[in-house]
């Protein structure tokens, strides 16, 4: 799917961030590198193999799991899960984070067609903000306008989309929101507002 076969109606976009914009993973897995770094020089544990246990159990098990392995198998203190959750929210990511492709174009097209995008997340807000900060927008920075729904209520809720719709005057047959996860199609559902799967577009 491309812009072109959006419904021309729409005049604002709502996007999730992690895995509808970037791959969430890009942005863990330097946090895991840098962090696997920490614990060599500190502990002096093999950074490759406590890296090599973090993204295995990520991809196993999910991310929140990550710490308890690697408290269990290298002997680590519990301290250094507040370091890893102080990492999560303020890496300086070595790499910056690229957008999917055609995520990209989208944007890109939804600018030149001068209609609104719009940012929502779910998540600590000073995560989601590095997250944003770290990102290669190739020039749409200026374009967007972000919402921290944890400042509010998180999805499914509604309340964020209610807020931004009041801020922007903004009706719901006007958005469209492209989302990658169930609580973003509650949340669509509850606002009365449409919504497309990202992966129609990847």
């Amino acid at each position: 799917m491309k812009y072109t076969d959006i419904d021309k109606r729409k005049t604002a976009f709502i996007f999730e961030l992690d895995n509808v914009l970037y791959p969430e993973k890009d942005y863990l897995y330097q946090v895991y590198y840098l962090f696997a770094n920490l614990i060599e020089y500190t502990e002096l544990h093999d950074a490759k193999a406590v890296l090599g246990l973090m993204t295995s159990t990520y991809e196993n098990e999910g991310k929140d799991k990550v710490f308890d392995h690697i408290k269990e198998r290298f002997h680590l203190d519990e301290k250094y899960r507040a370091s890893l959750d102080n990492q999560m929210l303020t890496a300086k990511l070595p790499l910056k984070l690229l957008l999917f492709k055609n995520m990209l174009e989208l944007m890109q097209d939804i600018v030149v067609d001068r209609k609104k995008i719009f940012i929502v997340t779910n998540g600590k807000p000073e995560q989601q903000l590095n997250k944003i900060k770290q990102t290669e927008w190739h020039g749409l920075e200026k374009y967007l306008v972000c919402y921290f729904a944890d400042e509010t209520t998180p999805k499914p809720e509604p309340d964020i989309v209610h807020l931004l719709l009041k801020e922007h005057n903004l009706q719901r047959r006007d958005i469209l929101m492209i989302e990658n996860a169930e609580e973003d199609r509650l949340c669509a559902q509850a606002c009365g507002i449409d919504y497309l799967n990202a992966e129609q577009f990847l």
